[in-house]
């Protein structure tokens, strides 16, 4: 899995910076794409890329402030523009079907594929037998949520010397074995499949948060993850600013990741006020804190 970053800056976009959007690229896992907030212009910064919006399988919208959310309805129409037919299923907080609903309607918009709007607020957001997405409630001037992508726990090792040392041909029982089936044998044998798989692999995690002040609900988000995805609008001196606009500042975020014991930390969604110059002053603010910390740049590209 791979994270784009599309957009990086809070508010309004810059010369440097596109409004938020991230990309969340699952090759490995299927040919799929998934994209949380879309501000005004996501589909152009698509364009610089290798993503083909007819792969987009979900959407996770965090609010409904304009810079994560205008460029959905130009998104959904290009992708239909397109031809796709393939389904899209978009998340988000109570009103983003109102707000979609009506944007079609009003532009005498119509669409080729099968679009689910899902509204959520906190606990089980969806899943399948790969990944599992949970989402819970920020604090920010609007009803906000982060979501935490979970990949299910891979399956251990499968015990081939020992089933060779019982006499257990390989075939297609192998992979009942594998699954935790059980097998009967020709020789009427049964053989439970648990008993010859290793233990399980945790799978890989990441927490994306939306627009927030520091809230007892980042911690519940995204404790333990792989990687922690959450907005630096200020810098750390400007932290009175930040929280009274339900904003978090650079060493607000990294004061999380430290306490919630996660493996990596990227910060994004800068306030406009800062050049791609300012960057290292940024990041330098987050790794006095948690010296495991990334900058994100529109189109920069990280490995989970």
């Amino acid at each position: 899995m791979e994270l784009t970053f599309l957009g990086t800056s809070a508010g309004v976009p810059t010369k440097t910076r596109n409004v938020t959007s991230i990309a969340l690229n699952l090759h490995g896992l299927r040919p799929t794409l998934w994209l949380f907030d879309c501000g005004e212009g996501t589909q152009q910064q698509i364009l610089h890329t290798s993503f083909n919006p007819g792969k987009l399988e979900k959407i996770f919208i965090t609010h409904l402030h304009g810079d994560h959310l205008f460029g959905l309805p130009g998104l959904l129409c290009s992708r239909s523009m397109a031809g796709s037919t393939e389904p899209l299923t978009l998340y988000g907080p109570p009103g983003l079907k109102t707000f979609v609903d009506t944007a079609l309607s009003l532009s005498g918009s119509w669409l080729t594929y099968p679009l689910d709007i899902v509204e959520v607020s906190a606990g089980e957001v969806c899943e399948d037998s790969q990944l599992k997405v949970s989402a819970r409630p920020l604090s920010h001037t609007l009803d906000c949520v982060g979501y935490r992508i979970e990949e299910q726990p891979r399956p251990g090792p499968l015990d081939v010397a020992r089933l060779a040392a019982e006499g257990v041909k390989p075939g297609p029982c192998f992979q009942q074995l594998k699954r935790g089936e059980s097998v009967t044998l020709e020789d009427g044998r049964v053989l439970n499949g648990r008993d010859y798989v290793g233990a399980a692999t945790p799978g890989r995690s990441l927490a994306i948060f939306g627009d927030t002040r520091p809230t007892p609900e980042g911690l519940t988000l995204a404790a333990g993850v792989d990687v922690m995805v959450h907005e630096a609008t200020l810098e750390a001196s400007m932290a009175e600013r930040a929280n009274s606009r339900g904003h978090s500042t650079t060493a607000q975020a990294a004061a999380l990741a430290l306490e919630a014991g996660v493996r990596r930390l990227i910060v994004t969604h800068f306030s406009a006020r800062y050049s791609l110059e300012d960057s290292e002053r940024l990041l330098a603010e987050c790794r006095a804190i948690f010296p495991a910390t990334d900058i994100a740049a529109d189109f920069a590209t990280f490995r989970i």
